[in-house]
């Protein structure tokens, strides 16, 4: 079956231009052309590297699948019901993904840029395809074939990439259900109030549910991209750099305690540095966007 994240690239780069065309029109300055260019690249070698990553992740779901509880089959009930349970896995991965420096040394690539448009959805991890899909092992193992897996993956992506975008604003009642425009500005909002809020990825009512819903406030607007930012276009250093960090701080941190918090602790989080400093950034209202926090990384 054909890679449906290929197959909608033409889209992509169509709907990219006419949002370029009307920013311009507007001139509302949503693109600059190194963040775009680099926005690219990284979407480019995430394709590239995904060739190999989802090859990996077919065969281990291949491998569970023969292990299956249950046998739902094909029936639309079954899609129905596989589009929930792949919903509840990614917003777990994506909450997770923020939460626990492993898993955002690879997702910070995402939040990288300051900018926010349809350039920013492709701007994605070359790392992360290959261990986050543990996620999502429990599907093929109650029953799921690992192609129906995949391919709803797959949708839930294609969805998310519209929702990168200033132009379209807040949505009505298809808000209280659905992830929107506003509600994705949120998630990369590093503005106190913002961090760490929004995970779902077609639908947002996890997020209601768990507790990690933040409406989008027009008198606070989201200020888009990390607590410190890395300034950089290096497709390199943004692939690379958290992970690079991660291993100097397990390295250098005095024994292993320490050395596991700075691995699979909350990103941000230091040994020597006192309760405000690691402090959750949200509850401080007086804390700005350069503040410690969860999305912390250095320069």
């Amino acid at each position: 079956m054909p890679d449906l994240i290929q197959l909608a690239i033409p889209a992509f780069v169509l709907l990219l231009i006419a949002e370029a065309f009307v920013d311009a029109l507007l001139r509302r300055d949503l693109y600059e052309v190194k963040d775009t260019a680099a926005s690219i690249t990284m979407g480019v070698g995430n394709v590239a590297v995904n060739l190999v990553a989802k090859t990996m992740q077919y065969g281990i779901f291949n491998l569970i699948y023969r292990w299956r509880i249950f046998d739902p089959g094909t029936q639309w009930w079954a899609w129905v019901l596989l589009f929930f349970c792949d919903e509840f896995s990614y917003y777990w991965f994506h909450r997770t993904s923020h939460e626990c420096r492993l898993f955002w040394a690879s997702h910070v690539v995402h939040h990288s840029s300051q900018r926010y448009n349809l350039s920013t959805a492709l701007r994605q991890s070359w790392t992360g395809s290959f261990y986050s899909w543990v996620f999502w092992m429990w599907l093929p193992l109650i029953g799921f074939k690992p192609i129906m897996v995949l391919t709803v993956q797959a949708v839930s992506l294609l969805y998310q990439f519209w929702i990168h975008t200033q132009l379209v604003e807040r949505m009505g009642p298809f808000e209280y259900i659905f992830n929107t425009p506003s509600h994705h500005r949120v998630h990369h909002g590093s503005n106190p109030r913002y961090i760490d809020r929004n995970h779902g990825g077609t639908l947002i009512i996890w997020d209601r549910l768990f507790g990690s819903f933040e409406a989008e406030d027009i008198q606070d607007h989201p200020i888009y991209g990390l607590t410190k930012n890395i300034h950089t276009y290096n497709p390199f250093r943004i692939a690379l750099h958290e992970w690079n960090d991660t291993w100097k701080d397990v390295r250098q941190a005095p024994g292993l305690r320490n050395k596991l918090r700075y691995a699979f602790g909350r990103p941000g989080w230091r040994h020597q540095a006192n309760p405000a400093e690691t402090a959750d950034v949200r509850r401080s209202p007086s804390a700005g966007p350069e503040a410690s926090s969860s999305r912390m990384t250095r320069a």
